[in-house]
């Protein structure tokens, strides 16, 4: 086994056990306070954000990669442990899982309560939506967030591995340049998710690292999502609907699973995907739930396996 595919594993292990740390403890929300803190206006903003979005990011890879490499060479038992909380940090599935399903069980028996909890999960206002609204709100962030919180990371970690491999690195910088590219991959995302708009002074340069980075993982969730639907033609269909959402990737992963659902997906004035399936109801959600959880795993275990190979 080689010290990248041990922490795939290790990481997996630690979301089931865990789920995810508070924010008080999770550098994830440190990264994040950093990015608050200089997300103000700038005399050149777009040229300060474009900036920022690349130094940011890359400044959290080097220490992480750095911090795996170092305690590694110590002794590989330390790196290992290291780089496998690295990337559980980076990822999420569990609290993701339990959140959607959490806001789907509520909005059948207290639905304010469920448009309140919803708000963690979904930017958008949820004052006016009825309980299929509430669900639809949840199956896009549950679409979207595996593609950003799961296999973006373990994509990033993969293709580090990789490269590693392929230029012969020593296997504890093998899984310290693994570990560098989740974190960079996290950051980006994080920075997109809380400045990435127009109206943010660092909004250009968060949004179009995000878009950039996103690319590939967003595609591939949804072959992983059309996979365990046993839908294949959803990616034909939600190739279709990509372009009416106005992230160039989320429409992806959001579309496979409205077809494969067979729902209509909806952010009030701004977007529907598969207009003419049903609104969302408890059962769609639950086999949502499980669709989604199976192809988290099946993310892990490709990771593993190429990090081995």
């Amino acid at each position: 086994m080689t010290l990248a595919s041990g922490a795939v594993a290790g990481a997996l292990l630690l979301d089931v056990a865990v789920g995810e740390p508070p924010d008080r403890l999770h550098p994830v929300a440190w990264f994040g306070r950093v990015v608050g803190a200089l997300d103000r206006d700038w005399g050149r903003p777009r040229a300060v954000g474009v900036v920022l979005g690349l130094f940011l990011p890359v400044t959290a890879a080097g220490v992480a990669g750095i911090g795996v490499g170092l305690l590694g060479s110590v002794d590989w038992r330390v790196g290992l442990a290291t780089g496998a909380v690295l990337l559980f940090l980076t990822t999420s599935l569990r609290a993701l899982l339990t959140a959607v399903n959490r806001v789907d069980r509520l909005a059948t028996s207290d639905l304010p309560a469920a448009r309140s909890q919803l708000r963690a999960l979904a930017g958008r206002e949820t004052s006016g939506l009825d309980a299929a609204g509430v669900r639809s709100a949840a199956l896009e962030s549950l679409a979207e967030n595996l593609a950003d919180g799961l296999v973006a990371p373990l994509t990033a970690f993969t293709a580090g591995a990789a490269f590693a491999g392929a230029v012969g690195l020593q296997s504890t910088w093998a899984l310290a340049l693994a570990c560098a590219c989740a974190v960079w991959l996290k950051a980006v995302n994080t920075m997109d998710s809380m400045v990435g708009y127009p109206h943010r002074p660092l909004g250009f340069g968060a949004a179009t690292a995000d878009d950039v980075a996103m690319w590939v993982p967003a595609r591939l969730t949804a072959l992983l999502l059309a996979a365990w639907l046993l839908a294949p033609g959803a990616l034909v269909r939600a190739r279709e609907w990509a372009t009416d959402v106005p992230s160039p990737n989320s429409g992806w992963p959001m579309g496979v699973l409205a077809a494969g659902l067979d729902v209509r997906l909806e952010k009030p004035g701004e977007y529907v995907l598969h207009a003419d399936g049903a609104r969302p109801a408890a059962v769609h959600v639950r086999r949502a739930l499980g669709r989604v959880a199976l192809a988290g795993l099946t993310a892990y275990t490709l990771a593993g396996v190429v990090a081995w190979y």
